[in-house]
Order: C-alpha cells, then structure tokens, then sequence
C-alpha cells in the first residue's frame, strides 16, 4: 500500500491539500478561540464591570508555527501506527509540546525527552522542529538511514542562506542572539558545513562594545576567548577572524536592538579600516523575522494607548515572547505569564521575571475599580491560552464572558 505522503532523499512531504485538509479540524480544535475572534471583530476590545481588555493588533501564532504544527498533525494521521519522533521542543510553548507528547510523539532530547538517539533505526521518521537543527545532528540522523519531516521556519532557513553565503566567501559571521538557543545552534552550525568559515555570537550591545572596541584597538585574546566561551567556532582568532565579518541575526531578537549591533560593527569597520574599504571587510542582510517585527510594532502600537498594566502570554523559554514582555517591563507593570493559572486571584499573579530567570509571586497586581489591561502573546501561543486568560481576568471581577458577549 503507498502511502499519501512523498518521499524524497529522506524527507518526507506532507503538505499535499488532501493531507493538510484532513488535520485542520484536530488543530482548530485544540488551539483556536471564538472568544478571540469575536474580541478581534469588535475592535480588539472588551469592557464589562469597570475592566477592560485591549487585545494587540498582532499576537499569537505566526505561520511558521502553525505549518510546524500543522505537520507535526499531519505526520501522526499518515502515520498512525509507526513511531514518531521529534528532535526537541517543536515550538517554545508548554501546552503545545504536551499535546504533541500526548499524540504519542517521542522527544529526542529535553528535561521530558522518551527515547535517545541510538534507539533510531532505519526508516524511523523524525521531526525537525520550527527551530531547524545543526547539521551534525542532520548528518548524525541521515546516516542512520532515518525519514524527516522538517517544519524548520522559511526565516530561518533564510538566515542560514546568509551565513553559507558568508563563509564560502570567507566572511567570519557575527550573529546577534542566544549562543543556548537550538535556532542560533542550528545556524552557527552552517558557517561550518559548507567550508571553513567561523562565527562568533554576540548576546547583547554590551559584547558588541567589546567585540568593536578589539577591533579597532586589539586586546587581550585569551580573555576575549574567556568571555565568550561556547559562542564562537573551533579555531576561532579575533585577531584573525575579525578582520573581514557579516552580521546575521536570530530571528526572533528585537529588531532595533539588531539593527544597533550592525550600526556599531560597521562604525567599528570604518574606524578600522576607512569607509572607502568598508565592503572589502563588512557584509548585513536584513534576516529578522517579519511576524516577530509585526507582533513587536503592534505592541508599541498597544503601548501608546492608555493601560494600567500587561500581561504577555507564553513560554518562558521562547525568545519572541521574552522580548515582548521587555519591551512592555520599559513602560510599565509587565506580567509574563504561561497560562490562565498563573492568575491566582486579584490579589496574586504568579509570573516570570526576565532578570531573575525564575518564576515570582506579585501580589495586589490587578487595582480595584476601573483598570485597564493590554494583552499580547508571543509567536508561539495559541489562541486558545489567550482566550483562557481573557475569561480568568473577567472572572476575577464576577463577570461571565459568555453573558458578556450575549449582549
């Protein structure tokens, strides 16, 4: 019997109309929201009791997201008796990694993970998740001889076209993002896989300074290695490797803050070696995400107009959320949390504090009489998690949002 899906050199296509068709009542099923929709319809907005809740023009699940999830649905309908695995998380969200967990997808690696690299044999299916994977571990599963349904996200692969580009060109990359992130791993990875290209990461505008400040006055190379240990290829020399770099970007980082990092490496380029050679020693493309940027504009958009407070909702460890809830910490009481449970009463909110790292209680958050509350989410929380902190928030003030929308 052929099976509806493709094959080719080991990575499976799902994505015929047939197949896709076929899951979208199981997806829409456990992540969509009729409360968020009706809310979108009136304006982004909803009022009862003294409280109001202002939905940002942009939140939620991107298309990236939902196509990996979308195919991680997919794989278990055209497959539902072979076992599946996937490499990590698929996406950075709790409830949406339990419910791939709960289809009988094992995971590959994590605090959760059910079964290990060397339990794979040949024709096992694997999925690639939203964040792509290094190319060792590729190789590593192509010579198992294993099948991939790969769900890595277009603007990731387009940032690893960039850092290709740069190192068969002998460009060191210089990649703004998360030296820990399975994005900025997968991508660092390419820089070596196609040449001898080397990358370095830079976290933030303070390890831009530094790294600018090397190269227009050199330092001491043992303690550049030092401070980025882990973020920077085999064989790597500033004194040697900086000399000629293209900046490159994980895609879910603020954009203004990457633009900064390229701003201050190319004036570093100039100092160095004069605006006239800049080309011979400076390359940037611009690879941020579009759905982060669109969900960071609309919450700036958010920000303008009058709140008391916000909450942002999503996965602790997902990096487009992080930044949102920054942006909203910058301007005023920010509260990032995971789910409606976190709401506790109006008197207690347990959520994450981006400094600490860790999870806190606030108490007395929510203020008596009228209050108004901005709502975001990152990229990869469904709309389902927006919508049960809708309802929590209403409840806190007796309110049935049922009877609300009733009227």
């Amino acid at each position: 019997m052929t099976s509806p899906a493709t094959h080719v050199q080991g990575k499976i296509n799902l994505r015929r109309p047939d197949i896709m068709e076929a899951v979208q009542a199981q997806v829409m099923s456990h992540y969509r929201s009729e409360l968020v929709e009706r809310i979108r319809a009136r304006g982004h907005e909803i009022s009862a009791g003294g409280l109001t809740v202002k939905l940002a023009r942009q939140f939620g699940f991107c298309y990236g997201v939902e196509r990996a999830i979308d195919l991680a649905y997919a794989a278990r309908k055209v497959f539902p008796d072979r076992p599946l695995y996937i490499l990590g998380e698929i996406i950075h969200n709790p409830e949406v990694n339990d419910q791939i967990r709960a289809m009988g997808i094992k995971f590959l690696t994590g605090s959760q993970k059910d079964a290990d690299m060397e339990d794979l044999r040949p024709g096992d299916i694997v999925i690639i998740p939203a964040f792509g994977t290094d190319v060792a571990t590729r190789r590593r599963l192509e010579e198992i001889g294993c099948q991939f349904v790969d769900t890595t996200c277009g603007d990731v692969m387009s940032v690893w076209k960039r850092v290709r580009q740069y190192s068969r060109e002998g460009v060191t990359s210089i990649i703004h993002g998360k030296a820990w992130h399975e994005e900025t791993k997968a991508t660092s990875s390419q820089a070596r896989a196609y040449g001898s290209g080397h990358y370095l990461v830079v976290y933030n505008l303070e390890e831009t300074d530094y790294v600018c400040r090397y190269i227009v006055h050199g330092g001491n190379k043992e303690e550049f290695l030092r401070k980025f240990a882990g973020a920077y290829s085999e064989g790597f020399d500033p004194d040697v490797h900086l000399e000629v770099i293209g900046v490159a970007n994980q895609t879910t980082m603020l954009r203004g803050e990457t633009e900064e990092v390229q701003r201050r490496l190319r004036n570093a380029m100039i100092q160095k070696y004069g605006e006239a050679n800049l080309h011979r020693h400076f390359r940037y493309f611009d690879t941020i995400c579009g759905a982060t940027q669109d969900r960071q504009d609309a919450l700036e958009k958010l920000l303008e107009e009058p709140l008391d407070l916000l909450l942002v909702i999503g996965g602790y460890n997902s990096s487009n959320t992080s930044h949102l809830a920054e942006m909203g910490e910058a301007r005023l009481p920010t509260y990032f949390i995971k789910n409606a449970s976190k709401l506790v009463s109006n008197k207690l909110i347990r959520h994450f504090n981006l400094q600490r790292q860790e999870e806190i209680e606030t108490r007395d958050w929510l203020p008596d009489g009228p209050v108004i509350v901005g709502v975001t989410a990152g990229a990869s929380c469904p709309n389902n998690l927006i919508e049960d902190v809708i309802r929590r928030l209403f409840e806190l003030r007796g309110i049935s949002v049922q009877e609300l929308l009733a009227t």
